[in-house]
């Protein structure tokens, strides 16, 4: 029997059917199905189920495995890939996407599914033993499987509270059986279905980041503790006195800001709430908050809360207590944190972090900000903005162990937001079934066209304790949320330096065309020119050095002439333009390259080390031979970059001497970097998700 489609009608009738199968196991005390069950469930599937060993042995010896699983995370997960043989190897054995392959069914279907499946080894020996055996591709069939057991998966998910049962799991082992692709393994487990948390009022966020009006607890009037700090850090960054309020009794006034006695002896509501109180007198202020309904958003600053093992029970009732308070007529206050560091946000025109400003020079304001940076780590934002200062995010919001907001929330509420197009996160741990909020926030940012740019910390056994044991989060299985994420079109990085290129070069290319994947790369020293070479395959995706055209060949050799540099040069791609070539030498060979149809993006090293190249802050040898002439890379680049729609990325691989050059260039955003093999991974990992984004908006 051949795998097919079926009809919205039938599709309506098999999960009927599938729910009448739970129920009779259920009856007799089941929680997994039998052997006949499992017949019954799959042949309403239309997908063969031959579990004989002896018919079994006619089956090839190309194995792969497909399952169905209800993730902590993600909610209902359909994972593809080689079987239990191959599978004993270990995934740390294939590339990426080689092993297995995962997203969340409620952002698939069979179509997209099956394109990512066909990276996997189990597919290519599919199809080869296609090939060898004269046989049909064995797309069709996966196809239709792919589209049955999505609809079941979706059907049947847990989160459907309405229902009496749930799928948890099931997992089939296949083998092809002469033309047939057919299950010789099965398990199917069932349960209850979940108990749904109730939606958060997001838009409130708008509150938090914008408050016409915030209140303070825990503010000291003789000790510089976190709620002094944080005070003075308001009024640092320009926050009115005259808009804020101090709730502390028995004080009128601290550092000229009013103080009131209670939440109680408020005049009006206020839009924002700090609590910097120590962590043990929170839980009895909190139902104060919700019971006086006088804020709409609040901060808990508090460290401790659900992080140790005395804490969880009356952090989670808590939690508890703030989540009934969201179906009560206004949603009740959304509350970020506890254990937070705090908010940056420009626009809102203040800054709520507990780090004094003299340890934390802030870069100067910038006149356009386009990005947001969330994460559960305060400490992770500030190295960030220490190290890569022209990163200088709109908003910079810390969640910490997420008693309420969580980061599906954040996303799903920045997504929205028209003058927002990077958005930067780090994730210790989802809440439950967050995750799957996410991965949909992901792919709503994507169809709006912005870019989210992830990092996961928690890889190993150690870091994941390590990521409970800091915010209460439960630190899930790194390859699937790699894999269910860059489904959702999320830029996902391995570590903490790939992140900050991907978030740099996100934001910086972000108004450029990504038109194709063809490269072009100039260099004035070969080293540079052959490590960008090396550099232009990722572990799923590969760029390729453009073929120039005829005449842009011409027009090369023309400069190279025009520059007596034709004797020492071979016009190619990648191209070493030799150390005597000057500034204008290589922005013209540049613009050649970009202006060819055959190119799609540019990589141009800008040796700043050659005598040639005006890279100085301040030359001794030759006074005025430096940043400062306007025939300098610093005056020519920009317009340069400005006046094409393809990606450029300058490399400046020297030492400090050659930092006011970057600095200089960045400030007029053009996209720099210090190293070209890691300017190039850059530019291909990102080539990749732009590529693919626009492939999600456009529905293919």
């Amino acid at each position: 029997m051949q795998l097919h489609s079926k009809s919205k009608p039938d599709v309506a009738a098999e999960n009927s059917g599938a729910m009448e199968i739970f129920r009779q196991a259920a009856l007799e005390k089941r929680d997994a199905l039998s052997d006949p069950e499992l017949h019954r469930l799959l042949n309403d599937l239309q997908i063969p189920f031959e579990p004989d060993p002896a018919k079994a042995a006619q089956a090839s010896a190309v194995q792969f495995r497909v399952s169905l699983n209800d993730t902590r995370e993600f909610g209902m997960v359909i994972s593809a890939g080689v079987g239990a043989a191959d599978a004993q190897l270990g995934a740390n054995n294939f590339r990426k996407d080689r092993a297995v392959v995962h997203v969340a069914t409620e952002l698939a279907d069979a179509d997209d599914f099956l394109a990512l499946f066909r990276r996997t080894l189990a597919y290519q020996q599919l199809s080869r033993a296609a090939t060898r055996g004269a046989l049909p591709a064995p797309d069709a069939q996966l196809k239709a499987c792919f589209g049955q057991l999505l609809e079941l998966a979706n059907s049947n998910a847990p989160s459907h509270v309405e229902a009496p049962y749930a799928l948890r799991s099931l997992d089939l082992e296949f083998a092809q059986v002469k033309d047939q692709l057919t299950v010789q393994r099965a398990h199917c487990a069932f349960g209850l279905p979940l108990t749904a948390r109730l939606g958060r009022p997001i838009h409130k966020i708008d509150k938090l980041i914008h408050p016409a009006t915030i209140g303070i607890i825990g503010v000291s009037a003789s000790n510089m503790n976190f709620g002094r700090i944080i005070l003075r850090n308001l009024m640092g960054s320009g926050f009115s006195k005259e808009k804020m309020t101090i709730i502390r009794a028995g004080e009128t006034e601290i550092d000229g800001v009013k103080c009131i006695e209670s939440l109680k002896a408020l005049e009006h509501k206020l839009d924002l709430l700090i609590v910097a109180v120590a962590a043990d007198a929170v839980y009895a202020l909190v139902d104060e908050i919700i019971e006086t309904d006088a804020v709409e958003s609040v901060m808990l600053i508090p460290g401790g809360l659900g992080e140790t093992h005395k804490s969880k029970g009356p952090a989670a009732a808590m939690a508890d207590r703030i989540n009934a308070a969201h179906a009560k007529q206004g949603g009740g206050p959304i509350f970020l944190g506890a254990n937070c560091l705090g908010v940056v946000s420009h626009p809102g025109s203040y800054d709520s972090w507990f780090i004094p400003l003299e340890r934390l020079p802030k870069p100067q304001k910038k006149p356009q900000r386009n990005s947001v940076m969330l994460s559960q780590s305060g400490a992770f934002m500030i190295t960030r903005l220490s190290q890569n200062p022209w990163l200088d995010p709109r908003y910079m919001l810390a969640l910490g162990n997420q008693t309420d907001l969580t980061h599906g929330d954040m996303l799903a509420f920045f997504a929205g937001r028209p003058e927002i197009e990077t958005i930067g996160i780090y994730i210790e741990g989802f809440k439950d079934r967050d995750g799957l909020d996410f991965a949909k926030a992901v792919r709503t940012a994507v169809r709006n066209g912005k870019q989210v740019v992830l990092y996961k910390s928690g890889k190993t056994g150690p870091a994941m304790e390590a990521a409970m044991g800091h915010t209460a989060s439960i630190a899930g299985d790194p390859t699937l949320f790699d894999s269910v994420l860059r489904h959702a079109g999320a830029i996902v990085a391995e570590d903490l330096s790939t992140f900050d290129d991907l978030f740099y070069i996100a934001g910086a290319l972000h108004s450029k065309k990504i038109g194709g994947k063809r490269l072009g790369a100039i260099s004035g020293a070969g080293f540079e020119a052959v490590g960008m070479a090396d550099s232009i395959e990722s572990e799923t995706f590969a760029m390729e050095m453009g073929t120039l055209e005829t005449g842009t060949i011409r027009r090369v050799e023309e400069i190279l002439v025009a520059k007596r540099l034709d004797a020492l040069v071979e016009v190619r791609n990648p191209i070493d333009i030799n150390p005597g070539a000057d500034d204008e030498t290589h922005l013209q060979i540049t613009e050649a390259f970009l202006q060819d149809p055959n190119i799609d993006a540019v990589v141009i090293g800008l040796d700043p080390t050659a005598p040639s190249v005006r890279s100085l802050e301040q030359s001794i040898l030759r006074p005025g031979f430096d940043i400062t002439d306007p025939k300098s890379t610093v005056h020519l680049m920009p317009p340069l970059v400005n006046r094409n729609d393809k990606p450029v990325i300058g490399i400046v691989d020297g030492g400090r001497l050659y930092d006011a050059m970057c600095a200089r260039l960045m400030d007029q955003g053009v996209c720099v970097f210090r190293n070209s093999a890691r300017g190039t991974r850059a530019l291909v990992r990102y080539a990749e998700a732009r590529l693919y984004a626009d492939a999600i908006r456009s529905g293919k």
